[in-house]
């Protein structure tokens, strides 16, 4: 493990867990890089950077957020929670989106800088927000992604809200959007009651890198923006990729973050010299993540050894100037004819792995129920009761309970309920790439 962060800004450390000893003939190697940024994004340093964010919410508007009248009334307040959250000299603007984008607060295509007289004068603003229209969520997008392109802040974030599909718009404009704003800024998405589709807003939050759940009840949408909003306000690094570096002959088979979500990073890879590419990690405080990477290394004999990648953190420089290294560690890889050593699985590697597929056997589970595969369905989401068992991981067990009868958690003997709630549902779906941390000893 190795730290090369200034005294002045947040210290990240990168640790490795994997098993290095490979049998004769064995070439996949996995690891799980351990990424904790520290003493960075405290209270007293994030109120004191003042300037250092911009941040956009953009409210869904369109006609369908009048039924029932309570969710128009707590997006209102919720937004307003958000707005009181933003600290001193934040940039900030608020977005109405229907079938078209508007600029509510404080228009004129500019960002306000937030103090006592902004809030104030946004939260008034506010109380002029109405339903009606359609909803095209890609406009909503480049209408924030133009505002905070103004802004000098390196941390540059949206809060999206909906409460429908994305009807009024191809799917095709979405996808070209989000292409076109990844790496710009980030978003968090939010899907408020149960009329909104899973895919696209957890689709929103992937491709920005950010976080996306469900607020089946209105009433606790300002509780949901407070908190959002005030874990932006406590990042303070941004654009922080994580840079792998194989040798000649090494072909890295996947990256996926793990925790505290299963994102899948493979495809996201940017080209960052020879054998070198990055793969964006988005905006950091005081926080731990966790990624799994297997590289795929040429065969070799019993008793050679090699570095089968480096995990290094980098954050990009001012223009013309190298990235600044932030940590760095190495994946090694060591062939042995000891059975015990070769086989032996890394506590790490196996949590992280079955919390993996933990997510995908949801997911799969509920699209086979949905199609009406009972036995695909059963069989499915049964085997994802067996590993959130087996992980400990009580949150997502609780949800899975709420769509299954738990016949026996152990083995994964499950009945599908008759009658499950809208909201239940989705929020299994919309949560099911939440994972539990290994319990290191």
């Amino acid at each position: 493990m190795a730290n090369f962060a200034k005294p002045s800004a947040p210290r990240f450390s990168v640790e490795v867990y994997q098993n290095e000893f490979l049998p004769e003939g064995g070439r996949d190697v996995h690891a799980i890089v351990t990424v904790t940024s520290t003493g960075g994004a405290t209270a007293t340093r994030a109120a004191a950077a003042q300037g250092s964010a911009a941040v956009v919410i953009m409210v869904d508007c369109s006609g369908s957020m009048e039924y029932p009248p309570d969710k128009m009334r707590g997006a209102r307040e919720a937004t307003a929670a958000a707005v009181d959250t933003l600290r001193d000299g934040t940039s900030f603007a608020v977005i109405a989106g229907t079938h078209v984008a508007k600029e509510v607060y404080p228009g004129q295509g500019r960002l306000a800088v937030a103090d006592p007289a902004t809030r104030a004068q946004a939260k008034e603003a506010l109380r002029g927000l109405t339903s009606g229209g359609g909803t095209a969520i890609g406009t909503w997008l480049r209408l924030a992604d133009g505002l905070l392109r103004q802004s000098p802040a390196a941390i540059r974030h949206g809060i999206l809200l909906t409460d429908g599909r994305n009807e009024h718009e191809e799917p095709a404009v979405l996808r070209a959007t989000l292409d076109a704003c990844a790496g710009r800024f980030t978003c968090d998405a939010r899907g408020v009651g149960t009329d909104w589709e899973v895919k696209e807003v957890t689709g929103i939050a992937g491709a920005l890198l950010g976080s996306a759940d469900i607020v089946a009840d209105p009433a606790h949408l300002a509780e949901d923006f407070t908190r959002m909003m005030e874990n932006v306000m406590g990042k303070e690094v941004a654009d922080v990729a994580l840079r792998l570096w194989t040798p000649v002959g090494v072909e890295i088979q996947y990256v996926k973050q793990v925790a505290p979500t299963v994102q899948d990073l493979t495809d996201r890879r940017v080209e960052a010299g020879p054998r070198a590419g990055d793969y964006p990690t988005g905006s950091w405080g005081d926080e731990s993540r966790e990624y799994h990477v297997c590289v795929r290394v040429p065969d070799a004999n019993v008793g050679q050894e090699m570095l089968a990648a480096r995990a290094t953190l980098v954050l990009p420089g001012p223009a013309g100037e190298p990235p600044t290294t932030l940590a760095q560690g190495l994946v090694r890889a060591v062939w042995t004819n000891d059975l015990v050593a070769s086989t032996a699985i890394n506590p790490q590697v196996a949590h992280y792995t079955g919390q993996a597929e933990l997510a995908q056997a949801i997911q799969q589970g509920l699209e086979a129920r949905k199609m009406g595969d009972v036995d695909g369905a059963t069989a499915k989401l049964g085997r994802a009761v067996q590993l959130a068992s087996a992980s400990g991981n009580a949150d997502t067990a609780k949800l899975l309970a709420k769509v299954v009868d738990v016949v026996d958690a152990v083995n994964g003997t499950v009945r599908l309920k008759a009658r499950v709630a809208d909201a239940d549902e989705m929020t299994l779906e919309t949560r099911s790439t939440q994972t539990v941390r290994v319990k290191k000893t």
